[in-house]
């Protein structure tokens, strides 16, 4: 699949502006399916535009409408998928779809599922993107909150580290290490706006190892993985026909990373960085800045000036 997934667009300087300052939600009700990662049940999901201020929320078609916001708060396990939960009803593998809505600036939605787990689809995001624009995006007069980290804050364990940092854009490092042919040592620094999101992460896929692949078939989860929605590797080598990126790998990280932080529940204007990190770092490193207050500021644009410009 070529590199360049998407056709650039021409974007005018005051929509830009107008994108990032205020909230936005979707113009129309956008539908798909699939089968969950680790359940291999088929899975209808909607997102359902909202009014201001909603936030991203959950909601449980199959158990009465039963409503989870995607907040730190819900964090519930984070082992092989990012999984919400509260007051014992579950949505799992949420991260690739938080990852699309917070890539796009996406801030209010309901997401009406009818099972447990969201649909991996092809194991990117990039399906996700497609439907939300093909939706349109409808911008609301209420000002986008943002996030400011103000002071560093790390998180290490072993080898492993993520931190993050003052900055006045969304940017993210993220370096990985596997000892594969295939994978080595990659990294990658980017800006995240929407559209290097959309062209530079969205499209890339999750990944695993064919003999740990067993080992989770006999424990019983992923049973709706296949070749058509990981990149899957051996000893030697990826065993579907090529990657999207010769970096593939450390991109879905940072597709991974963006869907964790959305949890936030604002745009976030710092840098992260991260070196063979993964969701339970990711986590760690939200509960550790959310826990020192002088460490962030939220802001929120003023929303009236920027629509009238």
């Amino acid at each position: 699949m070529p590199h360049n997934i998407f056709p650039p667009r021409p974007v005018s300087g005051t929509a830009i502006a107008i994108a990032l300052a205020v909230q936005a939600t979707l113009r129309e009700t956008a539908e798909i399916s699939g089968l969950g990662l680790h359940t291999g049940t088929r899975v209808n999901i909607r997102l359902v535009p909202a009014p201001p201020a909603t936030g991203l929320v959950f909601r449980r078609t199959d158990l009465n409408n039963f409503q989870i916001e995607a907040s730190t708060r819900h964090v519930a396990k984070l082992s092989y998928a990012t999984t919400l939960m509260k007051r014992g009803v579950l949505v799992s593998t949420v991260e690739h779809l938080l990852s699309a809505l917070y890539g796009l600036r996406v801030d209010n939605l309901y997401i009406e599922l009818d099972s447990i787990e969201l649909p991996i689809i092809d194991g990117s995001a990039l399906e996700f993107v497609r439907l939300i624009e093909e939706a349109g995006l409808e911008y609301q007069p209420a000002g986008r909150q943002m996030l400011r980290v103000l002071k560093p804050v790390e998180v290490r364990r072993g080898e492993k580290w993520i931190g993050i940092y003052p900055d006045d854009a969304f940017t993210v490092e993220y370096e990985i290490e596997f000892e594969h042919p295939a994978i080595g040592r990659q990294r990658l620094e980017l800006e995240i706006t929407p559209e290097s999101y959309r062209q530079e992460i969205a499209p890339a896929r999750t990944f695993g190892f064919y003999q740990e692949a067993q080992a989770l078939l006999r424990s019983g989860l992923i049973r709706g993985g296949s070749l058509e929605n990981a990149i899957v590797l051996d000893s030697t080598g990826v065993l579907n026909d090529h990657l999207r990126f010769p970096d593939e790998f450390v991109r879905h990280k940072i597709l991974d990373l963006i869907g964790d932080l959305s949890l936030l529940g604002a745009q976030l204007l710092g840098r992260v960085r991260a070196f063979r990190a993964g969701h339970a770092l990711h986590a760690a490193l939200i509960a550790r800045l959310l826990k020192e207050p002088d460490a962030y500021r939220i802001e929120r644009e003023e929303a009236g000036a920027r629509l009238k410009a």
